[in-house]
């Protein structure tokens, strides 16, 4: 009896399959309904019923018009968001590259540095925001304790960075995005444990001896990071611009607009609209940014 033995694009097909099967399932069980919900609520005029239910009367495309002409403030929270976004994904990028590339290196205590700069993804996670609003936990440590230290925090002269980077011939947009990114440091820190997470990833798989190659043929190491460390952890940087841009999205002022819409206003349909125009706005950024990132990653066999 002869088997037939699978090959190894097979294995992998496989293999990618049974990575994906967990979300898979989660999402045809748990997601889609409710999605495909979502979408019939936006072009509806949905209504509680007294006795309980809801009623839907449809309206077209008029929920979508009112969220885009109508609405006061949707349109201004979305472009707001977008910019807030453009403004904080390349500063998190290279706040979490470079910290990698420093955790990366020996030195004493290295785990424990690493688990600090993760600390405040676990401390600024729903769940531990759940269980200290129930009163399971009590946090001591909270962000807006970290905050308000850092603002009593009076090392920090804005005014002479400014001044030190306009003798050095910067721009002067440049010098301020340099002073808000410091200004604004524990937000990134906060924002950056995952992507740090990530680029460590790709730094530990980079092939020891590329380096020792380099360091034989007399390569700095400017050199050495510009021609084997950052080509090689290329598509990890498409991997945490597109996590960047959608986790800023996902604690946006635009999410809490929609639920507000839902819940308090009770306008489900007109909410659901907003989902649906947020989620487009969303898909053409990734697919922009994902096309244009994308022709400068470099793959290795």
């Amino acid at each position: 009896m002869n088997v037939k033995r699978l090959t190894l694009t097979q294995k992998r097909a496989l293999l990618g399959i049974l990575f994906i099967l967990p979300w898979l399932l989660g999402f045809v069980f748990l997601f889609a309904t409710p999605l495909f919900q979502s979408i019939h609520f936006s072009f509806s005029n949905m209504k509680i019923a007294p006795g309980g239910g809801y009623t839907l009367d449809f309206i077209g495309w008029d929920n979508f018009k009112n969220a885009l002409s109508i609405d006061p403030n949707f349109n201004r929270i979305l472009t707001q968001s977008l910019s807030e976004m453009a403004w904080n994904v390349p500063m998190i990028l290279f706040f979490s590259l470079f910290t990698a590339t420093m955790l990366n290196t020996k030195f004493v205590g290295r785990p424990f540095a690493r688990a600090i700069f993760f600390l405040p993804v676990i401390l600024a996670s729903g769940a531990i925001a759940a269980a200290q609003t129930s009163g399971l936990i009590q946090l001591t440590g909270s962000s807006e304790m970290a905050k308000e230290l850092g603002q009593q925090q009076n090392g920090f002269d804005p005014l002479s960075l400014a001044f030190m980077l306009s003798d050095a011939g910067l721009p002067m947009w440049f010098i301020e995005y340099i002073i808000s990114a410091v200004q604004r440091i524990y937000e990134i820190i906060k924002s950056s444990g995952v992507q740090i997470l990530i680029f460590l990833a790709a730094l530990q798989s980079v092939p020891v001896s590329m380096y020792e190659v380099a360091k034989m043929e007399g390569a700095t190491a400017y050199e050495t990071f510009w021609k084997i460390t950052f080509p090689m952890v290329s598509p990890l940087i498409l991997t945490n611009i597109i996590y960047t841009i959608i986790d800023s999205f996902t604690n946006s002022q635009v999410t809490t607009t929609i639920y507000n819409t839902a819940f308090q206003a009770q306008n489900f349909g007109l909410s659901a609209a907003m989902s649906w125009i947020y989620t487009a706005v969303i898909s053409v950024v990734l697919i922009i940014v994902g096309i244009l990132v994308s022709r400068k990653v470099f793959y290795y066999n």
